[in-house]
């Protein structure tokens, strides 16, 4: 997959804990350009929600057959007080009932060399060969070179039309130092974020 960059518009600013703060937004013309389809139309709605480009991880279990990975796009935090976090998975995955009703599992954040890991763990979960691994705090497999870890304790499984969503109480977690970028998922492509220079 070719790899593509992005860029933070300038004059925009993430507020406290991520939330885009619209006070300091700046304000553009709109273009009535959008082109309205019904919500049913699977393929059209699969690529407006590709336009909202997201972060790449993957999720380590450990089972009775050994160690199983998942690549998710769709992971979340969602409180600091308690530590929460969720992702999402399909019901129609042959992983979904192992990492639905698996206790203890890891979400790993990807950094930008890291697209090789993205796409083995995105066709297969069961293979770790290729990559180096150690058992973490509570059993599920922690993957090195990735930028942050959180070891999570299931908490609540919520049903979501062709998904589930898994709730998961963070016990340990851990970033890797320095300022490396993440993977970034945007269109169906992989890429990464590069951030324009201050303006005068």
């Amino acid at each position: 997959m070719a790899e593509q960059r992005f860029a933070l518009s300038k004059g925009r600013d993430m507020g406290l804990y991520g939330q885009m703060n619209p006070g300091v937004a700046t304000q553009a013309p709109m273009d009535n350009d959008l082109s309205f389809f019904a919500p049913g139309d699977a393929a059209a709605l699969r690529s407006a929600f590709g336009r909202f480009g997201t972060g790449v991880t993957v999720i380590t279990t450990q089972t009775d057959a050994g160690p199983m990975g998942m690549t998710a796009n769709s992971f979340s935090s969602v409180s600091l007080d308690p530590p929460l976090v969720l992702w999402s998975a399909a019901l129609r995955s042959k992983r979904h009932d192992v990492f639905a009703t698996t206790q203890t599992y890891c979400i790993h954040v990807l950094g930008q060399d890291q697209e090789a890991m993205a796409l083995h763990f995105a066709s297969q979960g069961h293979d770790f060969t290729s990559f180096d691994w150690t058992a973490g705090p509570g059993g599920a497999p922690q993957l090195e070179g990735c930028l942050a870890a959180f070891h999570c304790k299931l908490d609540a499984v919520h049903p979501a039309g062709d998904h589930s969503i898994i709730l998961g109480e963070v016990t340990h977690a851990a970033e890797r130092p320095g300022d490396g970028a993440g993977l970034l998922f945007d269109k169906g492509r992989f890429g990464v974020f590069t951030a324009k220079a201050a303006g005068p």
